[in-house]
């Protein structure tokens, strides 16, 4: 009997430091996008590739540092977000494209895998970083949307600071909205512009930014945030924020952040449908976003892409598209920057 509790109690303290140090190495893993679209080799500059990769390695590892410090996926969704809508370079804050009328709406959505709560804004147009307010509208209101003037009266009682209009006024993305004008113009007359939209402005056209984490306590979360698209009409919101269209996270299965042409994202709830296959099929995460994105997306006629992470860091990255602006931190800690197919 002596020697069965003796046995019991060295196994008990061999196992729980095991039990300890498995908790304490929790994989960390991070995942960014920039957005999908026209993007094939050549039709970026030296400059303007090397300003592109630049930027989403700086948003990456300073998510990735943040998850290194032992904070929440939240934060670290939150921040890589909020420096790419301050960058120009994006269609998202800063970088927004124009609506038909020459105004910037901004969209945005957080979600929190561990309890699935989440906050989502439409429509903003003084409101610097939807991403913060997604935020707030999640952890600081009943509701999980919240659209135009009644989200920027939520942000004031929140005390964000709202920026003039023009703050999001940037020249390519007005130039682009300008040759869409034309190209429309010339359609209506019967007149033949090649396939109706130019490479240029079929690349302006659409864009999201988004994130996806997994912190150390194995809680997920995924963030996505946009400037919709160029030329839109009549207050048309896309799949940015809305959830399972352009954003889901759930800790038992995967984190999900959408990019592309929203009407079809949301036609089949993209980032809920690729969560489903891994929560009741048991579907490894790539194949999930394959399943998703390179049939059902393609079979209906949309395009895009989309950054994945399981619940133990697994990374699934699909898009149809020509490119799409995307980074992620490898397995040996290290940052991975791409924007073409390989």
């Amino acid at each position: 009997m002596k020697r069965r509790i003796a046995f019991s109690l060295a196994f008990v303290l061999f196992v729980l430091p095991l039990t300890a140090f498995a908790q304490k190495t929790q994989r960390v893993a991070f995942i960014i996008h920039g957005g999908a679209g026209v993007i094939s080799r050549g039709s970026l500059s030296p400059e303007q590739e090397t300003a592109y990769r630049r930027k989403l390695e700086e948003a990456l590892l300073a998510g990735y540092k943040v998850l290194q410090e032992g904070k929440t996926s939240l934060d670290a969704v939150e921040i890589a977000i909020r420096m790419l809508e301050d960058s120009p370079l994006f269609n998202a804050g800063k970088g927004a494209v124009f609506t038909a009328d020459g105004k910037n709406e901004l969209d945005a959505s957080i979600m929190d895998g561990k309890t699935l709560k989440a906050g989502a804004v439409a429509g903003l147009r003084r409101i610097k970083n939807p991403i913060l307010l997604a935020r707030k509208v999640m952890e600081n209101s009943p509701h999980v949307m919240m659209t135009g003037d009644g989200a920027e009266k939520f942000a004031q009682t929140q005390g964000f600071a709202f920026v003039p209009p023009s703050y999001f006024w940037t020249k390519p993305r007005w130039d682009a909205l300008q040759q869409i004008i034309r190209e429309e113009a010339a359609k209506a007359k019967g007149k033949k512009i090649g396939e109706f939209r130019s490479p240029a402005s079929q690349n302006e056209r659409y864009g999201t930014v988004g994130a996806v984490a997994l912190d150390k306590n194995g809680d997920l979360a995924a963030g996505t945030s946009t400037g919709g698209m160029t030329y839109k009409k009549f207050g048309r919101v896309g799949d940015a924020p809305i959830i399972g269209a352009g954003t889901y996270a759930d800790n038992r299965t995967c984190g999900i952040s959408a990019t592309g042409w929203g009407e079809f994202f949301i036609r089949i709830g993209v980032a809920r449908d690729i969560s489903a296959l891994v929560e009741y099929k048991g579907v490894p995460i790539q194949q999930a976003v394959d399943e998703v994105i390179q049939k059902k997306l393609q079979n209906l006629g949309g395009d895009g892409g989309v950054i994945a992470l399981d619940k133990n860091g697994n990374i699934g990255i699909s898009f149809n598209s020509e490119g799409m602006y995307r980074a992620y931190i490898d397995e040996n800690g290290k940052p991975v920057v791409k924007i073409y197919k390989d």
